[in-house]
């Protein structure tokens, strides 16, 4: 097995009638919010950016969140379109808690989506248009972030998505935003304890399309996930393997640990069991080619990084469940290709 580092360990609420109203409550408003401002979505997007672009292939890529492009401020088809639609369109989640949700405690008449992917989108938005509001929130499960890149639904998805090499042959990423890594969630009762033998013959639920499921499939093949270990069970958004946990419908989750403390706060029954056994980045995903968009928000992104926008977003979402000394409460130093 790999090497494996630290976690954060966690105490929340919850309970699995609370969990299922919730996540039924997110079936239905993933269902309405894209139709929101639905008009002109597909307008003006992948335009051919600066000629440069390369298509990254996954046998020739290392260290992907090294693969970004440098930052700049000139505006060139791609943040041209955006700005004369006058609103930004992002795919985000709305069921993660501290990350893109709908606080159910709300006491305002109409529910905001908040968290640190949504304060960061904000800001691009603001850098971009001149105003934070400006923009067009579209709820996109994880199995369809890619898919809704290229079919021009949206600008770019911040939404918790890792830069991987084999996601690089198909959208093009941001320089990274944060650091985290793959973690195992169990039931506190459970007798696994992290990603190793404790896994042989245990039921393990990750979301389709995640690299939490290549994770696993990959190990599997090279012999080197324990024996036994079913990973059938996959899921549309990583928040359902949750209720099927609780449920008792498989024993334990692999999803990225950022994730998985975020759902220990939700549920006092379940804990993060073992350290992190992969280092993976989070990047704002854009359209393949759209290198003038790339290059606008990594400039973002570094001042986002300079002037304390993301520390302060970072101590009012993440610090009550990953803590404030974790090794993901500072941002990642970017490197450019």
């Amino acid at each position: 097995m790999r090497a494996r580092r630290v976690r954060s360990s966690l105490r929340g609420w919850g309970g699995v009638a609370a969990m299922a109203v919730v996540c039924a409550l997110a079936a239905l408003l993933t269902l309405l919010l894209p139709l929101a401002g639905s008009h002109d979505d597909r307008a003006g997007l992948g335009g051919s950016g600066v000629a440069d672009a390369s298509r990254v292939r996954a046998e020739e890529c290392e260290n992907p969140q090294d693969q970004s492009l440098s930052p700049d401020t000139a505006d060139g088809a791609s943040v041209q379109a955006i700005k004369d639609r006058g609103h930004l369109l992002v795919g985000v989640d709305q069921n993660s808690l501290g990350w893109g949700y709908r606080d159910p405690n709300s006491q305002e008449e109409t529910v905001e989506l908040e968290g640190f992917d949504i304060d960061l989108a904000r800001r691009i938005a603001q850098e971009l248009l001149g105003a934070p509001d400006k923009i067009r929130f579209k709820a996109i499960p994880t199995n369809q972030r890619i898919e809704a890149i290229e079919s021009g639904r949206v600008d770019m998805v911040v939404r918790t998505m890792t830069i991987s090499c084999t996601r690089l042959e198909d959208v093009s990423f941001s320089a990274p935003y944060f650091l985290t890594g793959q973690q195992v969630l169990a039931p506190k009762t459970s007798p696994v304890e992290g990603y190793d033998e404790s896994l042989k013959g245990q039921r393990i639920c990750s979301a389709a399309g995640s690299t939490a499921y290549e994770t696993l499939e990959a190990d599997r093949k090279a012999g080197e996930l324990a024996e036994g270990a079913d990973i059938s069970t996959t899921v549309p958004n990583q928040l359902d393997c949750l209720v099927r946990l609780q449920l008792g419908e498989v024993d334990a989750v692999v999803t990225d640990g950022a994730l998985a403390a975020s759902q220990a706060a939700q549920d006092p029954t379940v804990a993060l069991k073992g350290r992190r056994f992969t280092t993976e980045y989070y990047g704002v995903a854009m359209k393949k080619d759209a290198d003038d968009l790339v290059r606008r928000v990594n400039r973002i992104l570094e001042e986002y990084r300079q002037d304390g926008g993301w520390k302060d977003s970072y101590d009012r979402w993440l610090s009550p469940t990953m803590g404030a000394n974790s090794e993901s409460a500072t941002p990642p130093d970017p490197k450019y290709r």
